[in-house]
């Protein structure tokens, strides 16, 4: 059986990765001033927004994930031929809607991939799988390492679909943003009021970043730092904390909002690759999507893991 995967771009992974393990990104337009990006997790496209400077503006942006149309147009025109299982992973079902679009979707791709196989010489019946990752960017990418673990290790799709749900309740995401003006114009847009103007404006005058988390299909802050790269610090010790205490998925995601040249710079980082490296846990660097950039703004951190539960001390 061939088996693969799919995500949406607001997944952060690396390209390295994606090519490896021949992942399908469905892909999300965004619209800025008139300028029109396709966030489809190449390298050229995302550097192409970085070079636009665009700053500010990109909070006003909007965000089009892929329609249920345009998921059942790709699946039977593609997938459906190169794979006999597909998993579907998606960022929380409670941020975007695109885990909602690619489960509608599938009924109409089950009820007709037949005559499509058929018509290529393809026998044989075709399965997809729709995991909601329960979290957002970095947060998402333990649940995809995992499956493609799984699947190069030629599991069964039953027991694949259940330990990514199970690593999908255990996922956790962080994210630390730069600006706290930025991130609430954003929130504002989306009518979203978990950053209060009252917060951003006493946040930036004394320098004070939020510590943000996604769980389970909530986001929330659950700590405050003096300073963006004291919040760094922060963050990655914890991190480093939580890689010895041991993970559920030997697996650490860092995405950054622009040059992934200037992780290694940030305070702590040293530490949590000392970490990753002295307890066989692999670290992947990936720049955050142009959908994440325009969401929590340029030179933001978000670091994902899975592991038991746990209360974060901040």
């Amino acid at each position: 059986m061939r088996m693969g995967l799919a995500i949406d771009a607001a997944c952060d992974l690396s390209q390295a990765f994606l090519q490896q393990h021949n992942i399908f990104v469905m892909p999300i337009t965004v619209r800025v001033d008139g300028e029109v990006f396709m966030d489809d997790r190449e390298p050229a496209e995302m550097q192409r927004f970085i070079d636009r400077r665009l700053g500010s503006r990109s909070h006003s942006a909007e965000t089009e994930p892929c329609s249920v149309e345009e998921i059942q147009d790709l699946f039977l025109g593609k997938l459906v031929l190169e794979q006999d299982c597909l998993f579907c992973l998606t960022i929380m079902a409670t941020r975007s809607p695109i885990n909602e679009h690619v489960n509608r979707a599938s009924f109409a791709i089950l009820k007709n991939y037949r005559k499509v196989r058929e018509a290529a010489s393809m026998p044989g019946p075709f399965m997809m799988r729709v995991i909601d990752t329960r979290n957002i960017f970095a947060g998402s990418a333990p649940a995809v390492y995992e499956a493609a673990r799984m699947i190069e290790a030629n599991e069964q799709p039953a027991a694949i679909r259940e330990r990514l749900t199970f690593v999908a309740n255990n996922s956790y995401g962080y994210m630390l943003p730069r600006d706290l003006y930025y991130l609430r114009a954003r929130a504002k847009k989306k009518n979203d009021h978990s950053v209060s103007l009252f917060s951003a404006v006493l946040g930036s005058a004394l320098d004070i970043k939020p510590l943000l988390r996604g769980y389970r299909g909530e986001t929330g802050p659950v700590g405050k730092v003096r300073g963006f790269d004291h919040g760094a610090e922060t963050l990655f010790t914890y991190a480093a904390q939580r890689v010895r205490a041991g993970l559920l998925v030997p697996f650490v995601c860092v995405s950054y909002g622009g040059d992934l040249g200037l992780l290694p710079t940030l305070p702590g980082y040293a530490g949590l690759q000392a970490a990753c490296q002295e307890c066989g846990v692999k670290l992947m660097e990936a720049p955050m999507s142009i959908t994440g950039m325009v969401n929590v703004g340029e030179g933001a951190v978000t670091l994902g893991f899975a592991a038991e539960e746990h209360v974060a001390d901040f």
